[in-house]
């Protein structure tokens, strides 16, 4: 009955659906983020060589969550549109596909991890700090499986509306990772591989409890049994067009990062990177907001489209954006306001005001980077929902690496300005890139008013 009442409620009112989705995942994502404030809190007590080792390997350990959130997207996205079809049947093939899919992603990252990983610290500039990269980097690699497939598990479990399901256990890791990291780190003396080590143990308990409910307690809407497997390879077709995109936005957000390190680097030294690796963490998230109503805007709009329904589309597209926007500008008013503080808090251990001063200065000024990403955010996840994955990731391209990096290395390098000038950059070029994204899926949303009109 729950499962059932589950389906009813994102199918109805999309103000509704939103709201159930939505604030639930901005409250896991955002115990997921804390995850790398966290470790960067109790790694910063090692040295500050270590904190900067972090800076360089997460956005690695960012790719390995995105491509696990990407599957999850494809999955979500297919699901959705063959709920508002009545393609329950369809829907169950789908799932396992699904699971098949992310068990291909896993080898392949542990192949890289086994034979490239050292090459891939090389090649993002971290030489100087490759042996606190790799203690961190080689157990995520090996044992990706424990972030990938939670996160795939958990698209599925949003398209049947389960909010609850695809959250608590992603909540569940980050919580236990809090708990596990000074233990692992300076309890049991492992320093920064001790980071790696609470963060796989505390994701992998929380895919315990997913497997608990798929496999033994067996009372989820959909079924994740073998018998639905119906080899579709237009399924996967499907489920690729959205998750390849989606992942690949994600390790888009990463290579922002890496770019931004070597501009930073290039315009002002190594010990810039530390400062910008902690004012990064927040400004990653001020954008959670948007990245979980994306998710749910999956979820809505997929049904809708599915169903043929222009005005729940419509709405969905309205509320989602205005709802997002609101919650980014108080998050980042609340950033600006409360800069020195909250960067005060990773200086526990390592007694560098200067290091203090300087991270706050830049969270002050990169506030403005996620002001109005809403707008872009919105366009993309929309454009996931209804299974045009491809032209999502066109937007998240422009936006991200070919307006905010070129006006980065434009003001930054070319015009002189410094490590301020590519910070600049990076701000100018996201936010134009934000209304131009909205405006291609505002324009998409007009014709599917008029194919709906002349259908009906």
């Amino acid at each position: 009955m729950q499962a059932n009442d589950n389906i009813e409620s994102i199918t109805g009112n999309p103000r509704k659906a939103i709201n159930r989705l939505a604030f639930p995942t901005i409250f896991s994502l955002l115990l997921m983020f804390l995850n790398n404030l966290i470790d960067s809190f109790w790694v910063s007590g090692i040295n500050s060589n270590a904190l900067a080792a972090l800076g360089f390997i997460s956005p690695l350990y960012l790719v390995i969550i995105g491509l696990g959130i990407g599957v999850g997207a494809g999955a979500n996205s297919l699901i959705s549109r063959y709920v508002g079809a009545h393609r329950i049947g369809d829907a169950n093939n789908a799932v396992i596909h699904s699971i098949i899919l992310t068990v291909i992603v896993s080898i392949i990252v542990l192949m890289i991890g086994i034979f490239f990983l050292d090459d891939l610290v090389i090649f993002l500039g971290a030489g100087g700090v490759s042996t606190y990269c790799l203690s961190y980097g080689q157990i995520i690699f090996l044992l990706n499986i424990v972030f990938l497939a939670p996160n795939a598990i958990a698209g599925i479990f949003r398209a049947e509306g389960d909010a609850a399901r695809a959250t608590n256990p992603l909540m569940l890791a980050a919580i236990l990772n809090m708990i596990l990291d000074p233990i692992m780190i300076y309890g049991l003396g492992l320093g920064i591989f001790g980071a790696g080590l609470a963060t796989v143990m505390a994701s992998f308990l929380g895919f315990l409890v997913m497997f608990y409910w798929i496999f033994v307690k067996r009372d989820t809407f959909f079924e994740f049994s073998f018998s639905n497997y119906k080899r579709k390879l237009e399924i996967y077709k499907e489920i690729l067009v959205v998750s390849l995109p989606a992942s690949t936005e994600e390790i888009i957000f990463a290579l922002v990062a890496i770019i931004l390190n070597y501009l930073i680097i290039t315009t002002a030294g190594v010990g810039e990177v530390a400062a910008f690796t902690i004012a990064w963490r927040f400004i990653t998230i001020a954008f959670i907001p948007c990245m979980a109503i994306g998710i749910a805007t999956i979820t809505v709009s997929g049904i809708a489209y599915g169903a043929q329904n222009w005005e729940n589309f419509n709405e969905t597209i309205k509320y989602s954006t205005f709802l997002s926007l609101a919650i980014t500008l108080a998050i980042c008013a609340m950033f600006f306001v409360f800069a020195y503080p909250l960067c005060e808090f990773f200086n526990f251990q390592a007694g560098n005001p200067a290091l203090v001063h300087r991270s706050a200065e830049i969270l002050q000024l990169l506030v403005f980077y996620n002001c109005f990403i809403s707008f872009g955010a919105t366009a993309a996840y929309t454009y996931q929902g209804v299974g045009s994955g491809f032209k999502s990731l066109g937007l998240t391209v422009m936006r991200e690496l070919v307006l905010s990096m070129a006006f980065a290395y434009l003001m930054g390098i070319t015009l002189g300005m410094g490590v301020f000038g590519v910070y600049l950059g990076a701000i100018i070029g996201m936010n134009l890139g934000s209304f131009i994204g909205f405006a291609f899926i505002w324009i998409f949303n007009m014709k599917f008013k008029k194919r709906v009109g002349n259908a009906n």
